[in-house]
């Protein structure tokens, strides 16, 4: 008896593993350096709560060995856990889900920094999300990790 080609190479779920793989490969990881204080003990909790999605968008890969990195999506809404926390400010400050954010309008989209909270959390979201804010809501169990400080949003 003759076997088909599809059985020979094992069928369609093999095919199917080949197609997934070739695609996977094909995407290339979202470019992310970590923060200065990213290997701290504060970042190493934020790192275990990032979200599973932001908005609907899944998690991508990043060139970033760091857990205190992350990326969502395609253009990539990039959060990284380290930088340094503004100091009392007159930028626009948000409120979102009990955490306060200093927000900086960028040519491509928002960069939004957690005011209050040291390490502080960085998230860039590119305006193909607009209106951006809304995505940080997303963040909130992560940036919680960080106790906030004496410093917030009036």
């Amino acid at each position: 008896m003759r076997r088909s080609r599809a059985a020979r190479s094992g069928g369609p779920a093999v095919l199917a593993l080949l197609v997934a793989a070739v695609l996977g490969a094909c995407s290339s990881p979202v470019e992310v350096t970590p923060a200065p204080r990213a290997d701290s003990a504060a970042c190493e909790k934020v790192s275990r709560h990032w979200p599973r999605t932001v908005g609907d968008l899944e998690r991508t890969r990043t060139t970033s060995e760091s857990p205190s990195v992350a990326a969502w999506g395609d253009p990539a809404v990039i959060a990284r856990c380290g930088v340094r926390s503004p100091g009392p400010t007159t930028d626009t400050c948000i409120s979102a889900s009990g955490v306060d954010w200093v927000a900086h309008r960028l040519s491509d989209g928002y960069r939004f920094i957690t005011f209050g909270r040291s390490p502080a959390i960085e998230v860039l979201v590119p305006h193909d999300y607009a209106p951006e804010p809304l995505l940080l809501g997303a963040f909130d169990t992560a940036a919680k990790q960080v106790p906030a400080g004496p410093h917030h949003c009036s």
